[in-house]
């Protein structure tokens, strides 16, 4: 398998705008996507941060294991990281994210009020990899009434000022990636979840990583999904035999690719369930190999 890597020139542009714009915020938002938490923080955000106070938002939990999120939510805390899990369906979520963020920077807002400074709207600045529901964030944030605050740097940069309430602005950032991933699995994971753009990857290789996953803890599912028989998914039959048979099995005859595009699509939809793609467990195991 050839190691998924994307990283193109806009993208290196809005690392820097990114890293230029940090000091304007009080705060900063990182979307990551709760089927795959882990992977999808940026570590080149992580360095521009600082000591910047930070958020942890888990977007997509309406696809995810609840059981692995509820996992996830205990090993950010253990680590002392400020954490939310979201769902977009939740017409709550602006209360949600509000409460937190002023949780958060209470003992800043109460030191200014010591020193008699006048309170000013809370600013964050949100950023994650492309396609972790920024925008559903942001849409909920800002419900009907987007309006760029201007005369702001960040807005002739490519970033965009919105105003979420009277107490918070927000500065949107495009998404973006890094130029190395950490190992071949993590390119995979982010193909499959879609952060990287359809074509730059190789769909049957990642096809093939998802059928691994799916044939170690998502067995039944991917029986019933694709009407496979015992023999079909016995342990002999190997990936890209199966992938054939799931091919023909959606109608595509012998369309290697478009059985591969097919089964991507399924995965990322929960038509096979709620998926979590990595555990706390898997990192530690990681990490202990290293």
């Amino acid at each position: 398998m050839a190691m998924t890597q994307w990283f193109p020139g806009h993208m290196a542009k809005a690392l820097r705008q990114i890293r230029e714009q940090m000091h304007l915020v009080d705060i900063v938002f990182e979307l990551v996507d709760a089927r795959v938490p882990y992977s999808t923080q940026n570590p080149e955000i992580a360095r521009s941060m600082g000591d910047k106070p930070h958020l942890l938002i888990l977007t997509k939990t309406d696809l995810a294991d609840p059981a692995v999120t509820k996992q996830w939510l205990a090993f950010f805390k253990e680590h002392q990281q400020p954490i939310l899990a979201l769902d977009s369906r939740d017409h709550n979520v602006s209360k949600i994210v509000s409460r937190a963020t002023a949780k958060i920077l209470r003992p800043k807002a109460e030191q200014q009020q010591a020193k008699g400074m006048r309170q000013r709207a809370m600013r964050a600045m949100c950023v994650g990899v492309p396609n972790v529901g920024k925008s559903t964030l942001l849409n909920h944030l800002v419900k009907k009434n987007v309006a760029s605050t201007g005369n702001r740097p960040g807005v002739t940069t490519g970033q965009q000022w919105l105003r979420s309430s009277k107490d918070l602005e927000l500065l949107d950032t495009p998404g973006v990636l890094w130029p190395k991933f950490n190992s071949e699995r993590q390119g995979n994971l982010l193909a499959l979840t879609g952060a990287i753009r359809d074509g730059i990857y190789a769909k049957d290789d990642v096809a093939l990583f998802a059928l691994e996953y799916l044939r170690q803890y998502r067995l039944p599912e991917l029986q019933k999904r694709y009407r496979l028989t015992d023999d079909q998914v016995d342990p002999s039959v190997g990936n890209p035999d199966l992938l054939m048979t799931i091919t023909a099995k959606m109608g595509f005859r012998d369309d290697y690719e478009r059985g591969s595009d097919r089964l991507i699509w399924d995965v990322r939809k929960g038509k096979l369930g709620l998926i979590s793609l990595e555990t706390p467990a898997d990192i530690e195991q990681e990490a202990n190999n290293d």
